[in-house]
């Protein structure tokens, strides 16, 4: 039986955001849905982010690639073309934080990020934060920036439907197997 105490762990465990601040980078990762953008293209609006990184290849329900559909939101939202980067490759958590990570190291150099505001899905931002520091640079401080879409899972009541409950168990699953791999950093 499910008590009040475990999911409260549960959603404190995976469930991370920190206040809007000036960051130099947004770092999207890619979904199905178009929500994981949404808090990038408020830091940009807001002068809080000079650039977006958007990774994910993955596709939308009408076939279209995460990055494209992103790209394009972004673009029709007044996000110049020279504030984007895409990385039009990654099929998963890891591969967005590794390719993303390589895509600034080249295009920008790290030396001039100090920090990245991380956007992705409420229930996949602890996942999404550890992958990034495996693979960013120590001095990089992230900011976690999830988004609060309709469809999205919010951490005060993910637990309420089958489909929010699943999810939220597979992502600790997922969480344990990239532990597994090596493939996190700590956070």
């Amino acid at each position: 039986m499910e008590t009040f105490e475990t999911r409260a762990a549960i959603t404190r465990f995976l469930f991370v955001e920190d206040p809007p601040e000036a960051v130099d980078l947004a770092f999207v990762f890619g979904s199905p849905s178009i929500s994981s953008i949404e808090p990038a293209i408020a830091l940009f609006r807001q002068g809080l982010a000079r650039q977006i990184l958007i990774t994910g290849r993955g596709q939308f329900p009408d076939g279209q690639p995460e990055w494209r559909v992103y790209r394009d939101h972004a673009r029709a939202a007044g996000v110049p073309e020279d504030a984007l980067l895409v990385e039009p490759e990654a099929s998963n958590t890891f591969e967005n934080a590794a390719f993303g990570a390589e895509l600034i190291r080249r295009e920008l150099g790290w030396d001039g990020i100090a920090s990245i505001a991380i956007c992705a899905k409420p229930f996949h931002m602890r996942r999404a934060l550890m992958t990034a520091r495996r693979h960013f640079p120590a001095h990089v401080r992230l900011v976690a920036r999830p988004p609060s879409g309709l469809g999205d899972l919010a951490p005060d009541d993910w637990w309420q439907s089958d489909w929010g409950r699943q999810r939220v168990l597979e992502e600790l699953g997922r969480i344990s197997a990239y532990a597994l791999k090596g493939d996190l950093g700590g956070y």
